[in-house]
């Protein structure tokens, strides 16, 4: 049986390599929902039907666990998705508790940049007002970059005059975390700490989701081997699919 990750595109992938990083003997499959990709700047209850269908097909294969890999979809359909299937279904919030822990001794800020639609959302709200304590929390939404990282465009003049663009309202003197809160965003990783303040920590909830799922897998200890990766797209376009798998080696690359 497989790990099934679960995304409106390739930003998900950032998540399959720190799965893969923990349980390199699992059999993966990553689903991209390419029809409806990017989830983050459309009406909610699109969305919600669009990762309600892609899940479906999705339960067809022999899945053992689900993980929503995208933090836009587990704030619009994680609860329907726990109570429509009996397997293990993690989800992803952004990491504002430990950013916000990061920050409690320095008295700086916390900048969280994530989707629209993420940011709008109740369960995103519900998180700030249980861990910011301070109201040190500020948000910063970057709807175009999902669509920068689908084109696979990580690099560039453009991509640094969209970040010194969209910071330029920001005194990052007084912050000292940037949460990443979309799966797509980690792919920018290396081009916002050229350009952040030196003090500046990035981070993101891939990691804290991958060790939430090696703890409701329970993979054995002993397993050896590497295990195969399957990937998948809700237009069947072969295109696409061989762009995943270039997206995963460049991911790879940069965290060499």
């Amino acid at each position: 049986m497989s790990i099934a990750l679960f995304d409106s595109g390739i930003g998900g992938l950032t998540v399959l390599y720190e799965a893969r990083k923990r349980m390199p003997s699992e059999d993966y499959i990553f689903y991209a929902d390419t029809l409806h990709v990017p989830y983050g700047s459309k009406p909610k209850e699109k969305v919600k039907d669009y990762i309600l269908s892609a899940v479906r097909s999705i339960m067809e294969q022999d899945v053992k666990a689900l993980v929503v890999a995208c933090n836009t979809a587990t704030s619009v359909a994680i609860q329907d998705l726990r109570a429509m299937y009996n397997i293990p279904i993690v989800g992803m919030e952004p990491a504002v508790k430990p950013a916000v822990e990061m920050n409690r001794s320095s008295g700086r800020r916390v900048l969280v940049a994530a989707t629209p639609l993420t940011l709008k959302e109740s369960k995103f709200h519900e998180l700030v007002k249980r861990v910011d304590d301070r109201s040190i929390v500020d948000t910063l939404p970057l709807p175009e970059l999902v669509e920068y990282c689908e084109d696979l465009v990580f690099e560039g003049e453009m991509i640094e005059s969209y970040f010194q663009q969209k910071l330029s309202g920001f005194q990052l003197e007084h912050y000292g975390t940037l949460v990443l809160g979309c799966t797509h965003y980690p792919f920018y990783r290396r081009v916002l700490s050229r350009i952040l303040p030196a003090h500046m920590k990035i981070i993101d909830g891939s990691g804290g989701t991958a060790k939430r799922l090696q703890e409701v897998v329970k993979p054995a200890a002993d397993a050896k081997g590497e295990g195969s990766v399957r990937f998948m797209c809700s237009d069947e376009n072969p295109e696409y699919l061989s762009k995943m798998r270039r997206a995963l080696q460049i991911y790879s690359e940069m965290q060499a």
